[in-house]
């Protein structure tokens, strides 16, 4: 902001970080706004008396809480008092402007707006001086009293660049009454508050003050959702067309008919009956799902233009441009505003944020998402991956494990074409520590897999993880596991990977045409059951192949006995070598150095440091 626009040209920084309020450093934003829909009399004409009186009661009441209100900091507090700034402001003018026939982006709509923020800040500055004759001035004020009334006039001069043609007659005369006013007082008593308005966003209070549209804002849409922080969408119909359209003159039919096409259309464009000179009065910001039509950002610009001389502060707005906006006309968006005076200007590309509050459809982004498979499009910059979702009813499957006694479910659930796509582990008898870091793990898997991470690139990740529990299972297929990780990957392995990609990461392939096992609960690993090695160091199980017809055993051998030291004809096929037990795999790491132990009698040792685990 240049030193000649500027309430204080005496001392302190000109320029604020927020964006509607610019004032000094250290000061307090003491707000409030005024819903203009709330001030139309029964012809639906603004009330100018009852205006004035509203904003002369608000401003005595933001002063009384200046004196009130607690402060963060001791130097907040001292510039809040010694400077009293106020920031009164309105909301739903964008609806006020459509109930009269206006369109937002018209000369006409512009004047109508500069003639009511006349009235807003001249009569609150006029209040100000009438409380300065009995409360006295802001400190600051003797020293400023000279720039502070030239402001003032130059406030007051603005007015008569408005057509008063386009702006009814009372409410005219009330904004060039208002600025004399304030100036004849302020010479006299003195000025109360060192600002007195400002145009917030309003972008929570708005709703709750019942107002179709925010701040100076124009509807962002005529049927809009606004995304709920803890989920979900809520619906916001526009109330301001019916009352539109009985201003243009429509019947209550044609009204009636119009709304029943926009509650279905999501849309005015095409309505019956309403004629296209009519059209401009019910654009919005963001153009609608099913329609072409918004407001050019460049009336965005105009309409902060219009209002801004006759504010004290600055004006919290969005400048809205569409998707495919250049970067020339973002330049000239901002060259505009400084040549309009502007104190601040936001610009928002429509759809450059991944989530945004407000949107034209609650399904818009499902489109989006639906309409990308099979398109073959360009994409430039860094790709980005798309989740793909479960349908609600799917098919699951779910497999009982144990491991060293420790017993746990695992349920996938599956796609159309069978492929995993999320995964649930629950460990029975298990502390709340375990039961939940196994639950976050199994969530962060299924993320993974329905934001296209291929299984295999997790089962060869995750697969010999090892800590505890760890040793062995009741599933053939993996008869020892290094941990429940490593269970659950090669589990899954088993069961949606090839085989190759399987006995890579050491599971025991069930061969074409063996036969089932024993137990129908279990799963059959080769042609006959597991047998057990007899012989006083045999402590572990192995599985035999059955007898050798093709290749010659170790010598001594019969087809009913292989012979000693023998795992039958593992040793002939190198893929068979794969159902041995090997005595090092469920070995667990030296407590002294981490090296993996190996099996010694029944006990384990170290080969790098010579630890044991508990035998000498």
């Amino acid at each position: 902001m240049e030193p000649r626009d500027h309430h204080f040209v005496a001392g302190g920084l000109l320029v604020h970080n927020c964006s509607e309020y610019m004032f000094l450093d250290d000061t307090a934003c003491n707000l409030a706004s005024l819903n203009l829909m709330k001030l139309r009399n029964e012809a639906g004409e603004l009330d100018v008396p009852a205006y004035k009186k509203a904003i002369e009661t608000t401003i005595l009441a933001q002063e009384i809480i200046v004196d009130n209100a607690a402060y963060p900091t001791q130097r907040i507090a001292d510039n809040s008092h010694n400077f009293r700034p106020l920031g009164l402001g309105y909301a739903n003018i964008g609806a006020l402007l459509m109930s009269r026939g206006l369109a937002y982006d018209s000369d006409a709509g512009r004047d109508y707006a500069g003639a009511i923020t006349a009235v807003l800040t001249g009569q609150a500055y006029v209040e100000s001086a009438r409380i300065a004759a009995v409360m006295g001035s802001f400190n600051g004020y003797e020293k400023n009293r000279e720039p502070f009334l030239r402001i003032i006039k130059k406030h007051g001069s603005h007015v008569a660049k408005i057509d008063s043609a386009h702006v009814p007659l009372d409410l005219y005369n009330a904004a060039r009454e208002c600025w004399d006013q304030a100036y004849d007082l302020g010479a006299k008593n003195g000025i109360r508050n060192a600002q007195a308005t400002v145009i917030a966003p309003t972008g929570t209070i708005a709703f709750m003050m019942d107002c179709d549209t925010t701040g100076i804002e124009p509807d962002i849409a005529l049927i809009k959702y606004k995304k709920l922080v803890g989920g979900g969408m809520l619906k916001i119909v526009n109330q301001t067309v019916p009352k539109a359209l009985k201003r243009l003159g429509y019947s209550e039919q044609q009204v009636k008919e119009i709304m029943e096409y926009v509650d279905e259309n999501e849309t005015i464009e095409g309505a019956p009956h309403l004629r296209d000179q009519h059209m401009p009065v019910f654009d919005c910001a963001f153009r609608p799902l099913r329609g072409s039509r918004s407001i050019q950002y460049m009336g965005h610009v105009k309409m902060m233009g219009a209002v801004q001389p006759f504010i004290s502060g600055a004006i919290s707005k969005t400048v809205n441009v569409p998707s495919d906006v250049t970067v020339d006309e973002i330049t000239e968006a901002y060259l505009q505003s400084w040549r309009l005076g502007l104190k601040a200007v936001a610009i928002y590309r429509d759809g450059c944020k991944r989530s945004q509050p407000l949107s034209t459809s609650k399904d818009q982004t499902r489109v989006k998402v639906e309409a990308a498979p099979g398109v073959g499009v360009t994409v430039e910059g860094q790709p980005r991956a798309v989740r793909r979702r479960l349908p609600d009813e799917r098919r699951a499957i779910t497999h009982k494990f144990s491991i060293a006694g420790h017993d746990g479910y695992v349920t996938v659930g599956m796609y159309e074409d069978s492929q995993p796509g999320e995964i649930f582990l629950v460990m029975a008898k298990e502390g709340s520590v375990v039961s939940g870091l196994m639950d976050c793990f199994a969530t962060a898997v299924s993320m993974a897999l329905q934001y296209g991470v291929p299984l295999q690139v997790l089962v060869d990740k995750f697969s010999h993880v090892r800590f505890e529990p760890s040793g062995f299972t009741n599933n053939p297929e993996i008869p020892i596991a290094k941990s429940i990780v490593d269970y659950i990957f090669r589990w899954l392995a088993s069961k949606f990977l090839a085989k190759d990609q399987q006995r890579a990461i050491g599971v025991h392939v069930k061969e074409e045409g063996t036969t089932p096992a024993a137990d129908p609960g279990a799963r059959a690993v080769g042609p006959v059951p597991i047998s057990l090695v007899s012989g006083p160091t045999a402590t572990s199980r192995v599985v035999t192949t059955g007898p050798s017809t093709t290749t010659p055993g170790p010598r001594g051998a019969t087809p009913g006995n292989p012979g000693p030291g023998s795992v039958g004809a593992a040793g002939s096929d190198p893929s068979r070598s794969m159902f041995a037990f090997r005595p090092d795999e469920d070995a667990p790491p030296c407590p002294d150095c981490g090296s993996i132990m190996v099996r010694n009698g029944a006990c384990y040792k170290c080969l790098n440091c010579g630890a044991t685990s508990g035998c000498s």
